[in-house]
């Protein structure tokens, strides 16, 4: 058995294209709406990107790599000055 949904429950991804218009002038335009949003925003993406349960290799080999890449640019960007 399907469960039903609201519109105004519904991610906006998840709505159909008939349901868009209704979808979006259900959402909340005043400021604390606006902040609302952005504050989640900004909590979902520090929780997945800087608030990490685990570290890996990855990142510091993300690093590396980008100082390396900066090493070898910085030459070409002062040019030569002989």
């Amino acid at each position: 058995m399907a469960s039903v949904v609201s519109v105004k429950e519904k991610k906006p991804m998840n709505a159909k294209i008939g349901e868009l218009p209704s979808s979006i002038l259900m959402w909340d335009f005043v400021p604390k709406g606006i902040v609302g949003v952005f504050q989640r925003g900004y909590h979902q993406y520090y929780n997945k990107y800087v608030k990490m349960k685990k570290g890996s290799i990855v990142g510091v080999s993300m690093v590396l790599a980008v100082y390396v890449l900066f090493n070898y640019i910085l030459p070409f960007l002062q040019g030569t000055q002989t």
